[in-house]
């Protein structure tokens, strides 16, 4: 059986610096082995619906923007690093990144938290016409919209870390 600091240690990051989602699942008894991607993942999904609203808040504002600061520092987790890379976000003109910094800021101001997507098998093209028509949503829609594509970015990094269930 795994012990509670190898489950944290393995899966704490899962969702965007929030180990308190993985320290609950395993708490409450959720995780069911052998490990799978799915099992863990509906463990940690169930934490993430029953948390506070504020601490979902606190989720989604650990995401880094899309094309930011973070990645040009060279400070993205690994994961958002790879992921960012993987649609291309490493490599925009100064015009795709102008364009998307804008976005990141006008939607930072409007919602209270970074725009969030599922990059995997996206490019720049895609993300960029996503983050247009997010912008135009009201806040409710767009907090039900980042939370569901985080519980998919934890889906695609449990799915590289495990097999299936």
């Amino acid at each position: 059986m795994v012990s509670r600091d190898e489950f944290v240690s393995r899966f704490g990051g899962v969702f965007e610096h929030s180990p308190f989602i993985a320290e609950r699942a395993f708490h409450k008894g959720a995780v069911i082995e052998p490990l799978t991607s799915g099992g863990v993942h509906g463990a940690l999904v169930e934490v993430f619906r029953a948390a506070s609203a504020d601490e979902r808040l606190g989720v989604l504002r650990a995401h880094p923007d899309l094309a930011g600061r973070l990645a040009i520092a060279g400070e993205l987790t690994e994961d958002s690093r790879e992921e960012q890379a993987g649609a291309g976000l490493d490599r925009l003109s100064p015009a795709e990144h102008a364009r998307f910094t804008e976005l990141n800021g006008a939607y930072v101001t409007k919602f209270g938290f970074p725009f969030i997507i599922a990059v995997k098998g996206l490019g720049k093209d895609d993300i960029l016409a996503a983050f247009e028509t997010r912008i135009g949503n009201d806040r409710d829609a767009e907090f039900a919209t980042a939370t569901a594509q985080v519980e998919k970015i934890a889906l695609l990094r449990l799915q590289s870390m495990l097999p299936e269930s």
